[in-house]
């Protein structure tokens, strides 16, 4: 993924791609985010400008969905979920070991690891489950925990 800003041809290839419409916002930034994965500044006002609406309007969509970021996440993206079902089989003390094991908070990202909650990934079965660069693990453990970042550290 792409750590500097997105050139302002390349916003307007994205805006022209859904038809330069308002409506087509959040398609418009999952299409970024899933290219680039994340949304510069300056992206944002181009696309408030090319879409006519107001900066707080692309702002406020780009705030709501967790999956939108404003700042370029770490090479591995770690994902774990927060759900119900989690919940139950642990990953609050999952999330809370993954933060000191990590040297960050949710959201933040530290050498060259991006943590974040997620809200359900469909493998309620095998709570609580992690998603690592879009691979599910299930029924992890703060030792599986370890393990897998310990694999992405030593890029395996």
């Amino acid at each position: 993924m792409a750590r500097q800003g997105i050139d302002k041809e390349t916003t307007s290839q994205y805006v022209r791609q859904y038809g330069a419409k308002a409506e087509m916002l959040v398609q418009i930034l999952q299409a970024i985010v899933m290219r680039h994965g994340w949304i510069p500044e300056q992206t944002i006002r181009q696309l408030a400008d090319e879409l006519n609406l107001s900066r707080a309007d692309v702002y406020g969509v780009v705030n709501y969905y967790h999956d939108f970021r404003t700042e370029p996440p770490g090479n591995h993206v770690v994902k774990i979920c927060q759900a119900e079902a989690c919940q139950a089989m642990g990953s609050r003390a999952l999330t809370d070991h993954a933060c000191q094991s990590l040297g960050t908070d949710i959201h933040g990202t530290s050498e060259d690891v991006t943590l974040e909650p997620v809200y359900c990934l469909g493998n309620c079965a095998c709570a609580p489950a992690v998603m690592i660069d879009g691979k599910t693990h299930g029924r992890v453990t703060t030792g599986r925990f370890d393990e897998l970042v310990t694999g992405l550290k030593e890029g395996a």
